[in-house]
């Protein structure tokens, strides 16, 4: 028996729906996960001189990069991935969680925190991100595709499916970056 609680929380009526956290919570995790990013990516240039050592094998041009970090070019381009996925988080309440771009964007945040635990894993320590995506990133996908499953909405896994979400969520990452760095250059000239 649901309650009124219950009521309020679903999107417009009927089976198959889901929470509002579940879609909009999407970009709400982002947001908080990314929060870290951000604070973290201030000092984190630091440490490139130990890992640069540690890690020979990694081309000089990326830890130019690294140790050349703008902040402001990156919180733009934190700002430009935040359009994607609050662009998917509407779309997933809007369609009540059916949309393949919401589930496709839910996935690849649950992937992408992998990315951190093997991040972390390779350079034995911290990395921008990692705290909170054993708190945060891994547990609300986990949660809300199981709210998605309950309510027979999960779209089914299909063969390359996780390399397509991991693709498309570096396509967006790069994007985003290519477009801070043209717009922090344009400044810079202008």
């Amino acid at each position: 028996m649901s309650t009124p609680g219950d009521a309020a929380e679903r999107q417009g009526g009927g089976d198959g729906e889901v929470p509002t956290w579940v879609t909009l919570g999407l970009l709400g995790a982002w947001a908080l996960h990314d929060v870290e990013e951000l604070l973290a990516m201030r000092s984190w240039p630091a440490r490139v001189p130990e890992l640069r050592e540690r890690f020979p094998q990694v081309p000089d041009r990326l830890w130019r990069e690294m140790a050349g970090l703008d902040v402001r070019r990156f919180g733009l381009a934190v700002a430009g991935v935040g359009l994607v996925v609050g662009a998917a988080a509407v779309e997933g309440r809007r369609t009540g969680g059916r949309s393949a771009a919401y589930q496709s964007v839910l996935d690849g945040f649950g992937l992408h925190g992998l990315v951190h635990l093997a991040q972390s894993a390779a350079v034995r320590g911290y990395t921008p991100g990692v705290a909170t995506t054993p708190l945060l990133v891994l547990p609300f996908t986990l949660a809300a595709r199981t709210r998605l499953r309950r309510a027979g909405l999960l779209r089914p896994a299909r063969a390359g499916g996780a390399a397509l979400s991991v693709g498309l969520a570096g396509v967006v990452t790069i994007g985003a970056h290519v477009v801070a760095r043209r717009l922090t250059s344009a400044r810079v000239r202008g």
